[in-house]
């Protein structure tokens, strides 16, 4: 699974986002999915997840209520909407996938730059 995320750039601090995250090289349909950000001089720390069905989704407490979540299946794509954003939101932002029952994600995209001035 080749995994390119997408959509980052410079938003104004309470503006918005969206990030994709293709894939190609198989079907994402029994994958779980990811996304994480590292912000400069800091460890890389965990945003959100979503089920391969997309009917279980987790949002780590920083972003609840401002970052949304989602998957596309049938596009073999995740979105991560990102609303109200923050100066602490700026970071690069990975995608990762694992497949369904598995403890690590194995498949991680490059990267994208997220950044949010205040």
């Amino acid at each position: 699974v080749q995994l390119q995320a997408s959509g980052g750039g410079l938003v104004q601090a309470g503006g918005s986002l969206r990030l994709s995250c293709a894939a190609s090289g198989r079907a994402l349909s029994r994958y779980d999915m990811g996304w994480f950000r590292q912000a400069p001089g800091k460890e890389r720390e965990f945003v959100g997840a979503i089920s391969w069905s997309g009917g279980i989704k987790v949002h780590a407490e920083s972003v609840k209520g401002r970052f949304i979540i989602s998957r596309d299946n049938a596009k073999n794509t995740m979105y991560l909407q990102m609303n109200s954003l923050k100066p602490e939101d700026t970071a690069v932002y990975y995608c990762a996938a694992r497949y369904d029952g598995e403890d690590a994600y194995k498949y991680w995209g490059q990267g994208t730059l997220v950044t949010s001035p205040a």
